[in-house]
C-alpha cells in the first residue's frame, strides 16, 4: 500500500511503498506559494503510478492547504497539464 509522508524539515514529500521509499517530491515555500522543484520516482517503482500518485497527492495537499502552486519541476508541470482540474492552483492564476 502507497503512503505519502510530509518531511517539512527537509521540505519533501514522500510516497513509501511497504516501508521503502518509493519517490519523493521536493519543494520550497514562500508565504502562501510552494513551488515544487524536484520529483523523483526510485527506478523500481517506475512505470508502477508512483510518481502520478505523489504529484496528485502533493496538489490535494496544496489546495488543502490554501497554497498556490509554482510548477518549476518538470514532473508536475506536466501532471498539471494533462489534469486541467489543478490549473486553478498555478500562481497568478485567479
Amino acid at each position: 500500500m502507497l503512503e505519502f509522508k510530509h518531511d517539512q524539515p527537509a521540505h519533501r514529500y514522500q510516497a513509501v511503498q511497504d516501508g521503502h521509499i518509493a519517490g519523493t517530491c521536493q519543494y520550497e515555500l514562500d508565504g502562501s506559494v510552494i513551488t515544487f522543484t524536484h520529483t523523483v520516482v526510485q527506478p523500481e517503482f517506475k512505470g508502477t503510478g508512483v510518481g502520478s500518485a505523489l504529484a496528485r497527492h502533493v496538489l490535494d495537499e496544496s489546495r488543502a492547504q490554501g497554497f498556490k502552486v509554482v510548477p518549476a519541476c518538470e514532473f508536475i508541470k506536466g501532471y498539471i497539464a494533462r489534469h486541467s482540474e489543478y490549473a486553478d492552483l498555478l500562481a497568478g492564476n485567479n
